[in-house]
């Protein structure tokens, strides 16, 4: 194939190429299928899902903060696991290596656009945890078979996005900047309350945790600080579907 050719693909044949370059570099990382039952979390986030961890082969909706995702990937990074991001062009190497995340065992796809489902799917067969904010709505169908592929290959997924039957949801609010004075001093650190809502523990479960704290990772907040868990979440035990639950937003 000629310059010319190449110069003439159109933007479809260039998101299929990249599709078939991850695919080799994927067949040339072979990961064998993990038995945990759970992906290890930081310390400071234990107390949030049952077993301490994210349950393998299953799906979660996030809110979309990068600094609550990239928490979320520390523990499992640090133990020599590999991560990735899928259409989050914003995320910062900086901040992701702030957070303890082994930046040689990073992902990042900032822009599948359409393609992003395809991305997913083919990173599932090596890659234990993938967050990605979808650049599309999954259909029913797509996202089943993703669900099969993710319980077959024992991949977690983290979604900004509403998902069917996910297995719970993570979301971050009321947080609180330290640092400031009267108009005047550095930020410092963040506390945020998290909240937790999965299939078996439909009472939600909050804590508050610096994130990011004064190193920039993630960190328990000082015993006096409660954790509170949002009047939206109230409710949320008689709902049926998590995935139907609208979102927080967060800053």
């Amino acid at each position: 194939m000629g310059i010319g050719s190449i110069a003439a693909l159109s933007p479809a044949d260039e998101k299929a190429g990249e599709i078939l370059r991850l695919r080799r570099e994927i067949g040339r990382m072979q990961r064998r299928r993990s038995d945990d039952a759970v992906l290890p979390m930081h310390t400071a986030l234990q107390g949030l899902l049952p077993e301490g961890g994210l349950q393998t082969g299953t799906t979660y909706s996030v809110s979309p903060s990068p600094s609550l995702i990239f928490a979320l990937m520390s523990a499992v990074s640090q133990r020599g696991g590999w991560c990735a991001a899928v259409g989050m062009p914003t995320l910062g190497l900086e901040a992701a290596a702030s957070f303890g995340i082994e930046l040689s065992r990073l992902i990042l796809v900032p822009s599948p656009g359409e393609r992003w489902l395809a991305v997913v799917s083919a990173l599932a067969e090596v890659v234990p945890l993938i967050a990605v904010s979808p650049g599309t709505r999954v259909r029913d169908a797509d996202a089943a078979r993703l669900a099969a592929r993710l319980r077959d290959r024992g991949c977690t997924l983290l979604t900004t996005s509403p998902w069917p039957q996910s297995e719970g949801m993570i979301t971050l609010h009321d947080p609180h900047w330290e640092g400031l004075g009267e108009g005047w001093g550095l930020l410092s650190d963040r506390t945020v309350t998290l909240t937790a809502q999965t299939r078996s523990t439909p009472r939600p479960q909050s804590l508050r945790v610096r994130l990011p704290g004064g190193l920039g990772g993630v960190e328990a907040a000082p015993a006096q600080m409660p954790a509170q868990t949002p009047a939206s979440t109230q409710n949320l035990a008689s709902t049926p579907n998590l995935a139907t639950h609208p979102r927080w937003a967060v800053a």
